[in-house]
């Protein structure tokens, strides 16, 4: 029996997850919603914010910088300084922090004073999805860690969608900083619903620089080398989609925003596709994934010519990389089915730190070649999740009991 086998085995065996477990999971994914929502949220205010703030919007693009690097290196740390601290304690002075860092920015003075809120919101934001996954797997039986795992995930995907858009029109409507004051009262509705969680006892503790030990084993380092390569290529690409698909497709403001809504939905059914393939076989998932992800960039610059065509590829790019998140996080926790907090904490460094990477590279290749080989560089980067994922050693999911 494998060592996945031994542990939802041991699961199996293990506590009865509580009767109201889902509506734990609904409360995790709303958490993830919330986190995502709350780190993103500059981008459709920038202008306002940085005139607001007396600060080029360039400069006021540094908060939601500083808030991927936060994330990026605390959760590695917070787990485990958290010891054996109850994970609904955990959860709900987390969350606390993230309402404490939005409320900051919506009242922030200055612009010193709003890159204050936005580490706080950067620690809450880490330790969150930290937590989030690790959690869901033990609310639901076994047999049910998939779609709880892709639940949670989907609010990732949905923030995209819908949270970051509602907090721009909101911000239009009623100004900057009323977008921060709704992400604040919903952090506070996602820290009543955590306090109604049950008690959830702390699994074996991973001491401190325990996680970066985990990496020893090639299925997780090889995942998180997956992680790096996916997202990476991603934002290196989608962070200048707008310019391309303007200068490709020749489309106006308004048409870039509904590409980008037909990417968001595609996106959200993406996540539950992968997650139920995933929960099967992560490799051959993300095999799939990385494989569209590359042919779907590279093609855009080349086949993006009408706009029927571009909605067309924005439409399967939403549905490959919606996949990412809940395949390379399911991969992850097989890789690691005793130290899945530690070993989620480092997906989540990874992931963020890859955010800040893809920006930085593709504004390089922008500038330094031009816009459209932004797509040849995520194209890339995708080819090289595509090698890893096939030559690196991958963890088996536990045949379903």
């Amino acid at each position: 029996m494998t060592q996945v086998q031994e542990s939802s085995a041991g699961r199996a065996a293990g506590p009865t997850p509580p009767r109201n477990g889902w509506w734990g999971v609904a409360a995790l994914a709303l958490g993830t919603f919330t986190v995502v929502t709350s780190e993103m949220l500059p981008v459709g205010l920038l202008t306002p914010m940085g005139r607001s703030l007396g600060v080029p919007e360039g400069v006021a693009g540094l908060t939601l910088t500083i808030t991927g690097l936060v994330a990026a290196l605390s959760a590695p740390v917070l787990i485990p300084l958290l010891g054996r601290t109850d994970r609904r304690t955990a959860l709900c002075a987390l969350v606390a922090v993230l309402v404490v860092g939005n409320l900051g920015a919506a009242w922030a003075p200055g612009f010193g004073t709003m890159v204050a809120a936005r580490v706080l919101v950067g620690v809450g934001m880490g330790g969150v999805w930290a937590l989030a996954a690790g959690l869901a797997v033990r609310l639901v039986p076994a047999r049910s860690a998939g779609a709880a795992t892709s639940l949670v995930f989907s609010g990732v995907a949905v923030a995209s969608v819908l949270g970051v858009p509602a907090g721009t029109y909101l911000g239009a409507f009623a100004g900057w900083r009323a977008a921060f004051w709704a992400a604040a009262g919903l952090g506070a509705a996602v820290l009543v619903a955590a306090l109604l969680l049950p008690r959830l006892p702390a699994e074996t503790p991973v001491p401190l620089g325990g996680a970066l030990r985990l990496t020893r084993d090639p299925r997780l380092r090889t995942g998180l080398v997956v992680v790096a390569f996916l997202v990476t290529g991603h934002f290196a690409a989608y962070t200048y989609v707008r310019p391309v698909l303007e200068d490709v497709s020749g489309v106006g403001a308004g048409a870039v925003g509904t590409l980008l809504l037909v990417y968001g939905v595609a996106g959200v059914a993406g996540n539950f596709l992968a997650g139920a393939g995933a929960a099967r076989s992560p490799r051959r998932t993300l095999l799939v994934i990385a494989t569209v992800l590359a042919a779907t960039v590279a093609a855009l610059p080349w086949l993006g010519g009408s706009v029927a065509l571009a909605a067309v590829l924005m439409a399967v790019w939403g549905l490959s990389y919606g996949g990412v998140s809940v395949s390379t996080q399911t991969w992850v926790l097989l890789a690691a089915p005793d130290a899945r907090e530690a070993a989620s904490s480092l997906f989540v460094g990874v992931f963020n730190g890859a955010i800040a990477l893809g920006a930085l590279v593709g504004g390089l290749a922008a500038d330094g070649i031009g816009v459209t080989a932004v797509m040849w560089v995520g194209a890339a980067l995708a080819v090289g999740a595509l090698v890893t994922t096939a030559a690196g050693r991958a963890p088996v999911a536990a045949p379903a009991p």
